[in-house]
């Protein structure tokens, strides 16, 4: 039973494509690439993707995926330039691509022996004092005024107090008091 086992996996051998670590990093198949097809304006992913199957034979089911993600991050890093749809090595006089942003500051390097101060509390450092002052003077009395500071609490929700009734009569209901209307008189004649 063991021959069959044996012979079973000779042929899966034989019939499984090379394992991806014989393949170089995408970067480098793509560099390569464009260095093959030679062409001055560059190269479209397209030509880069049929030189790279041409070259490699068997590749990943998501070749044109993963070829699409490090173009991508190639360009964006400064390592390929990207101009009218084609893909170009740039040259190596050209300065390399600024980030976003704003750069950073140079530093200027520490002198030797140079130690950096302790880092601060945080918030308001405390009032220096001096050993040899007296200590200051009590404050008075009316300064302290017997209430809290800052807004005092809210009071309880209750009803408002009943107004102070008045000499004119019932107190006023609420809304718009009525018209008052003329009183009728009977017609004369009648």
């Amino acid at each position: 039973m063991a021959s069959v086992s044996e012979e079973v996996q000779n042929q899966l051998a034989e019939v499984e494509p090379p394992l991806a670590g014989t393949m170089p990093p995408y970067p480098e198949m793509i560099l390569a690439a464009i260095e093959a097809l030679g062409d001055p304006n560059g190269s479209n992913k397209s030509s880069i993707s049929k030189q790279i199957e041409a070259t490699y034979g068997s590749l990943p089911p998501a070749h044109f995926t993963l070829l699409t993600h490090h173009l991508n991050r190639m360009k964006s890093s400064g390592h390929l330039i990207f101009t009218k749809n084609n893909y170009l090595k740039p040259d190596a006089n050209t300065p390399p691509r600024r980030g976003r942003g704003r750069p950073p500051k140079p530093k200027t390097p520490l002198p030797v022996g140079f130690l950096p101060p302790p880092s601060r509390p945080r918030g308001r450092p405390p009032k220096s004092r001096d050993l040899d002052a007296p200590p200051p003077p009590p404050k008075p009395a009316s300064a302290v005024s017997g209430r809290k500071r800052g807004r005092p609490p809210k009071a309880a929700a209750t009803a408002p107090p009943p107004p102070p009734p008045s000499a004119a009569g019932p107190p006023r209901g609420r809304g718009r008091p009525p018209k008052v209307k003329p009183a009728v008189t009977a017609p004369v004649g009648a």
